[in-house]
C-alpha cells in the first residue's frame, strides 16, 4: 500500500477478533527484539507441540564449553562485535516457532520489537528507524508472517502487543545545513530554527531525491505517501540538550527524523496531517494483525496533545472490533512523577517502568538497595496530588532489564553479569509477585550476562548465529532443562493460581531477629544481608513472598503478618521455594511480641512464597 486511503477497513475488520484480557496485571509479558530471538534454523529444541524438534536446523544447544568460545582471538572477538551492530536474522517465522517455549514458561502476553520497514541500506536491526509505516521489514519476513505470529500466540493463550514509534522516522532525507560548522562540514543540531533539506535518501542510501516532492520507489524517502511532505516533519536538526524543552520535542532522535504531530495545549491540540496518517496506519496492523496492545516509543518527546489524541483515536477503534482492553503502554523518561502524570493527562493506560523501578528491582534483590525504597514507589499518591495512596496495580509495567538501559548510561550490564546470577531468581520473584505488570526481557530466564560499553551487548540472540549470548557463535538457548528457566516457570504458574499474587494489595513487612524488636530491613554500610518478606491481600487471603538477600549463607527472621487474616494458629503452606524441599512445609503464626509472625529461615539467595492453608 502506499497510502493509508488506500485501507479497506470494511473489508479488515469484518471478522470475529481475538478478546482483550479481562486485567492486564494478571498477565506476564515477555519482550524480545525480533532480529535476536529466533532464525528458525535451531534443532533439538520442544516445538510448540510439546514435541522434540530435530530438524531441518542444524544448530544445536549451548552448552558450558561454549561460553566465551567467540572471543578465543583478537580477530573473533571484533568479528563477534562487529556482528552485533547490524541484522543477525531473526525473523517473524523463528519467532512463531518458539511460542510454545514461551507458553511452557508461563507468559501471556509478548510484547515484540517494531516489525516495519527499515531503509534497505540501513543496519536498524531494532526495527525503530521505520522508513515505511504500512509494510513489515523483509529481513524480518511479510505481513502475512506477522498475522501467524499473532495467530499462533494467540492458540496458545498468549496477547501480542507491538513497539510502534510515532515521534519519528528513519533517516529518511539529509539536511543541507547552514550553521555550526565542524571540520568534515556542518552540525544540524536544534537551535529553534529549520533547516533546508538535501533531499530524500534513495535506495541505495544517497540523498538524491527531491525533496519535498513526491516519489514512487517504495524504498526510497518514507511511506505512507502522506508523510512525503515539507511540513510532515519538523526539520529542527537533532536534539543535543535532552532534557530542555522545546528542544527534546522539536529535535531530531540522533539520525532519526522528528514527525511534526501538531501544535498547540493538551486541551487545544491542532492535529498535524502526518499524526492522522500515523493514526490510521496503526489501526490498520490491529485490524489485519488482531493485535492486542501497542507499546509506544520515546512518548516524552511528543506533545502531550499528540499522544491524548492517538491513545483516543486507537482506544475507539479497538473497541469497535472487540478489543475493550487493548493496552497502550508508554516509554516516559524524564522521571517517575513525570511519567504517572503524563500517563493520567493523555489516556495511556501504563507506563514502561523505566527509570527507578528497575534501579530499585535490581539492586534489591542484589542486596544493595533498601527494601523500602522499592515498595514505595507503588504508593505514590502525591505524584498524583491525592490526599491517600493510590496503588498503581495496572499502572506500570515492571522489569529490571531492557534492550538500552537508558538508566545505565553508558555502561550496559544484564542483571546476571557483574555477579549477579545467584540473584537472578530472586529478581524474577520481586518482578513477578510485586504490584504492576510484570515484564521479562528475552535471555534473563536463561541467565544471559551480557554487558559493555555499546547497547548491542545486552541483546546477544537466543538462536546463536554470529552474536550468540555468553560470547558464542552457533549455539541456541531455548533450554528448558534449564534450573533457571523450570524455576521461574513454576514459580509464574503459582502466579497464575492466585488473585493475590496478581492483584492483592502489597505490604513490605517488619522483621525480627530476636523476637522482641521488629522494623523494617535496611542496608547497613551501603548492603542489606537479611530476610526481605512482604504480603499480597485479598479479600480474607494473605500470600506471603521473601528472598534471601545474602548469597554467602542462610538468613532466618521473625516476619510479621497481618493479625486479622493470618492470627495465631493459622498455618501458611509454601507453594513455592527455591529448594523444592521446602515445598508443601508450612509456616505456623504465633504471637510474637505482641504480633502475629511467623518464623522464616532462608537458604543463601533463596526465596519462598506461601500461601492460605
Amino acid at each position: 500500500m502506499q497510502s493509508v486511503f488506500d485501507i479497506d477497513f470494511a473489508l479488515l475488520t469484518n471478522r470475529h477478533f481475538h478478546p482483550s484480557p479481562a486485567a492486564w496485571e494478571d498477565q506476564t509479558l515477555y519482550f524480545f527484539m525480533l532480529d535476536r530471538f529466533s532464525d528458525g534454523r535451531e534443532t533439538d529444541y520442544v516445538g510448540n507441540d510439546g514435541f522434540l524438534v530435530t530438524g531441518p536446523g542444524t544448530v544445536r544447544y549451548f552448552a558450558p564449553n561454549d561460553f566465551d568460545s567467540a572471543v578465543g582471538s583478537g580477530a573473533a572477538a571484533a568479528a563477534w562485535r562487529d556482528a552485533g551492530g547490524r541484522f543477525v536474522g531473526g525473523t517473524l517465522k523463528g519467532a512463531t516457532s518458539k511460542i510454545g517455549y514461551l507458553a511452557r514458561l508461563g507468559i501471556t502476553a509478548i510484547w515484540v520489537s517494531p516489525v516495519f520497514k527499515q531503509p534497505p541500506w540501513a543496519e536498524s536491526y531494532h526495527g525503530y528507524g521505520v522508513q515505511d509505516f504500512l509494510a513489515v521489514e523483509p529481513r524480518f519476513g511479510s505481513s502475512d508472517d506477522l498475522r501467524d505470529l499473532v495467530a499462533t500466540a494467540h492458540a496458545h493463550g498468549i496477547h501480542v502487543i507491538l513497539d510502534i514509534i510515532l515521534n519519528h522516522t528513519g533517516p529518511v532525507f539529509d539536511y543541507d545545513p547552514d550553521r555550526y560548522p565542524t571540520d568534515s562540514g556542518f552540525d544540524p543540531r536544534w537551535d529553534g530554527g529549520a533547516y533546508e533539506v538535501k533531499g530524500w535518501r534513495d535506495a541505495a542510501g544517497g540523498a538524491t531525491l527531491p525533496f519535498p516532492q513526491t516519489t514512487a520507489d517504495p524504498d526510497a524517502a518514507v511511506w505512507p505517501r502522506e508523510l512525503q511532505q515539507a511540513d510532515a516533519f519538523t526539520r529542527k536538526g537533532r536534539i543535543d540538550n535532552w532534557d530542555y524543552a522545546p528542544e527534546f520535542l522539536e529535535g531530531d532522535f540522533l539520525d532519526l527524523k522528528d514527525v511534526h504531530l501538531g501544535v498547540g495545549s493538551i486541551d487545544h491540540y491542532a492535529v498535524s496531517p502526518a499524526l492522522r496518517a500515523l493514526v490510521r496506519a496503526y489501526q490498520y496492523w490491529i485490524a489485519f494483525a488482531d493485535i492486542d496492545g501497542f507499546r509506544i516509543d520515546t512518548v516524552k518527546h511528543m506533545d502531550p496533545g499528540a499522544v491524548r489524541y492517538f491513545t483516543a483515536c486507537i482506544h475507539e477503534f479497538a473497541q469497535s472490533i472487540g478489543k475493550e482492553h487493548f493496552i497502550l503502554i508508554g516509554e516516559i523518561t524524564g522521571g517517575r512523577g513525570n511519567a504517572f502524570a503524563l500517563r493520567e493527562a493523555t489516556g495511556l493506560d501504563a507506563a514502561l517502568g523505566i527509570d527507578d523501578i528497575p534501579d530499585k528491582l535490581e539492586y534489591l534483590a542484589k542486596g544493595h538497595r533498601n527494601p523500602s525504597d522499592y515498595f514505595d514507589l507503588f504508593r505514590n499518591s502525591y505524584e498524583l496530588g491525592k490526599d491517600s495512596h493510590v496503588w498503581f496495580r495496572d499502572k506500570v509495567v515492571t522489569l529490571y532489564d531492557d534492550h538500552d538501559q537508558v538508566r545505565k548510561g553508558p555502561h550496559k550490564a544484564r542483571f546476571a553479569a557483574d555477579g549477579g546470577a545467584p540473584f537472578a531468581l530472586n529478581a524474577m520473584v520481586l518482578n513477578a509477585l510485586t504490584l504492576g505488570i510484570p515484564c521479562i526481557y528475552y535471555g534473563s530466564e536463561q541467565g544471559f550476562d551480557g554487558a559493555g560499553d555499546n547497547d548491542r551487548y545486552i541483546r546477544e540472540t537466543m538462536f546463536g548465529g554470529d552474536f550468540g549470548a555468553f560470547r558464542s557463535t552457533d549455539r541456541h538457548a531455548f533450554d528448558e532443562t534449564l534450573p533457571l528457566f523450570r524455576s521461574v516457570a513454576a514459580l509464574l504458574a503459582v502466579r497464575r493460581s492466585s488473585l493475590a499474587l496478581r492483584r492483592g494489595r502489597q505490604y513490605l513487612r517488619e522483621i525480627s531477629g530476636d523476637g522482641h524488636s521488629f522494623g523494617l530491613p535496611a542496608m547497613v554500610g551501603g548492603q542489606i544481608r537479611s530476610v526481605v518478606a512482604w504480603s499480597r491481600l485479598f479479600l480474607d487471603q494473605e500470600w506471603l513472598c521473601a528472598i534471601n538477600t545474602d548469597s554467602g549463607g542462610a538468613r532466618a527472621a521473625w516476619v510479621n503478618v497481618d493479625a486479622g487474616l493470618s492470627p495465631p494458629g493459622r498455618r501458611l503452606v509454601c507453594r513455592y521455594a527455591s529448594d523444592p524441599a521446602l515445598v508443601g512445609t508450612s509456616l505456623t503464626v504465633v504471637l510474637v511480641a505482641g504480633r502475629s509472625a511467623v518464623w522464616l529461615d532462608l537458604p543463601a539467595a533463596g526465596c519462598v512464597v506461601c500461601g492460605p492453608d
